[in-house]
């Protein structure tokens, strides 16, 4: 059903939920140009077809980190010009992923630093541990994030936190990441996977397109006006009305049975 990938590893743990860790562990899960690659391919497939997965959710191998970042060993001594096609490769992977019809959770196992915060970011939201560690450290290399990390995170915790994080390069932890609304939950090391899924199958659960169109009027909300974004939610409400799976929805519950939804 999937490809066989060098740097993720695949499994789905349910019908409809897939299982993606990212599998460098040798190299604390960094992001290289392979995996990049990679994510780029498993995220656009999903853009085109969702293969009855309706929730994934995304971890890295191991205890000590969920992603380092960038692969700063494959990047020691690379010219410009390749350093910005691996960014401009980076930069699509990371569209690809917050265009993901399908609902991503981020279980962040160790440290989630640079780009690999950006990644987690970039899903829809993210469970932690109390052993997890997040950072943006690039000022402290002479760049920048790059991969929507000053877009999303001061959304996520404010401007005034945001620039305090991102300038200072300052490293943080879970319970700082949940005060600040960064982490939804921190759950037991050995158990993180475990409510990453069951949160999945919670959302596999109910109507696709209904979650998936939700999904699409949520993130409008933070890049539009209330009217832009009220027009947007009732255009896609309306897409769903008369429906298979709204009309299953309804007989369902008069019915008093759970409902059979198919995404149609």
């Amino acid at each position: 059903m999937y490809k066989k990938y060098k740097t993720l590893s695949l499994e789905t743990t349910s019908p409809n939920i897939l299982l993606v860790t990212l599998n460098r562990p040798e190299s604390a899960n960094a992001l290289n140009t392979e995996m990049g690659e990679e994510l780029l391919d498993i995220w656009s497939s999903f853009y085109r077809d969702q293969k009855k997965i309706r929730s994934i959710v995304l971890t890295g191998e191991g205890n000590r980190a969920f992603c380092a970042g960038a692969d700063l060993k494959e990047r020691n001594g690379m010219k410009k010009n390749s350093w910005q096609q691996q960014h401009a490769l980076f930069e699509q992977m990371i569209r690809a992923m917050m265009d993901c019809p399908v609902p991503i959770i981020a279980a962040v196992n160790g440290a989630a630093f640079a780009g690999g915060l950006e990644i987690a970011l970039a899903c829809d939201f993210i469970y932690a541990t109390r052993k997890s560690r997040f950072a943006f450290t690039e000022v402290s290399i002479g760049i920048m994030p790059g991969a929507a990390g000053t877009q999303n995170l001061p959304k996520t915790v404010g401007i005034r936190r945001a620039k305090e994080i991102i300038l200072s390069a300052q490293p943080f932890t879970a319970e700082q990441a949940l005060a600040w609304g960064l982490v939804n939950k921190i759950v037991p090391t050995g158990k993180l996977i475990l409510n990453a899924t069951h949160t999945a199958k919670r959302i596999a659960k109910h109507a696709p397109l209904a979650i998936r169109n939700a999904k699409k009027s949520i993130n409008a909300a933070i890049s539009s006006d209330f009217k832009t974004g009220y027009d947007f939610e009732i255009a896609l409400y309306n897409q769903l009305v008369g429906t298979s799976d709204q009309i299953e929805g309804i007989l369902s519950f008069n019915e008093k049975r759970k409902p059979k939804f198919k995404g149609q």
